[in-house]
């Protein structure tokens, strides 16, 4: 068995059995051949199947100590990864990875912005512009039902229900749900949908939502600009970015009384655990409801 060969199965392994997005079996193929070029580079005869432990260290020491520690257990998760489905499909008995322990993360509380801010956000599109209610339409689904970015991208008018104020949303490992589309958003789309419908379509991307100027699909680094552009227009001295909007959603939610099971079902979040950074964010409201509601804070 050699390093290219057992990259590629588990790489299948990734898409059929643990049913990975694209986007996530990039990340891991990125860190794997990262260790791979070490080996190869390095001369080191070992293969998959008799790795040493102290070659992982000298991997790890020698090519991601000067790099954040995120970047790193990002690293570390990945190898451990691989070898355990390597023991998964009986290659080995033990993973040389399973000694080294991850680095610990701090945790940073994302950035969100106030209703005012989003309010700033959304009016700073010109209308009379040619992608002026595209891009308008695209800020107001983000911050009014919370999906990702690569949801957002991916969007199909056959799966927008304007009626039932519905939208049928394929998340992380192609799990489905359902998402609750607001007045305010459905109306936006609607608005857009006049014009995307005169200009030219793509016949491929015929059922794709959002447009660029060829008629073909957004991609992400384009939502990422167009998110860009209008916070330096408006001079917002934060930097954000599509999951911004994704995070304020769900502080606004939690603090206008929304539960964290409903926000966990809306954002798609497997683990609720994944859901409670949100009860972090907003420490005024906090504030607030303690000198509302606490005797010995009246």
């Amino acid at each position: 068995m050699d390093w290219d060969s057992s990259f590629e199965d588990f790489k299948n392994y990734l898409k059929l059995e643990r049913g990975l997005s694209i986007n996530s079996i990039k990340s891991y193929e990125y860190d794997l051949n990262l260790f791979r070029n070490y080996i190869k580079s390095n001369h080191i005869s070992e293969t998959p199947i008799n790795c040493k432990s102290d070659t992982l260290k000298d991997y790890l020491y020698n090519n991601l100590s000067n790099k954040k520690s995120r970047s790193q257990a990002r690293s570390i998760s990945a190898l451990k990864s691989y070898f355990n489905y390597l023991i998964f499909e009986g290659h080995i008995q033990k993973s040389p990875i399973s000694d080294i322990e991850s680095p610990k993360l701090d945790k940073k509380l994302p950035e969100v912005l106030t209703e005012s801010e989003i309010k700033k956000l959304i009016e700073s599109f010109d209308l009379n512009d040619n992608f002026g209610q595209r891009n308008r339409t695209i800020i107001e689904v983000l911050y009014g039902t919370g999906i990702r970015v690569s949801e957002l991208v991916n969007l199909k008018l056959s799966n927008i229900f304007i009626k039932e104020n519905l939208m049928k949303i394929t998340g992380k490992g192609n799990k489905e749900r359902f998402v609750p589309l607001g007045n305010i958003a459905s109306n936006e789309i609607k608005e857009y949908l006049k014009i995307r419908n005169k200009n030219i379509i793509d016949s491929k991307f015929s059922d794709i939502l959002f447009l660029n100027r060829y008629g073909r699909g957004l991609t992400r680094s384009m939502i990422f600009k167009i998110i860009s552009d209008s916070y330096k227009r408006i001079g917002l001295d934060k930097k954000i970015s599509p999951h911004t909007l994704r995070h304020s959603f769900a502080t606004h939610l939690l603090k206008n009384g929304a539960d964290l099971r409903t926000i966990q079902l809306i954002l798609g979040h497997e683990s609720i655990t994944t859901t409670e950074i949100y009860t972090h964010l907003d420490t005024y409201h906090l504030e607030e409801v303690l000198k509302k509601y606490h005797p010995r804070s009246k």
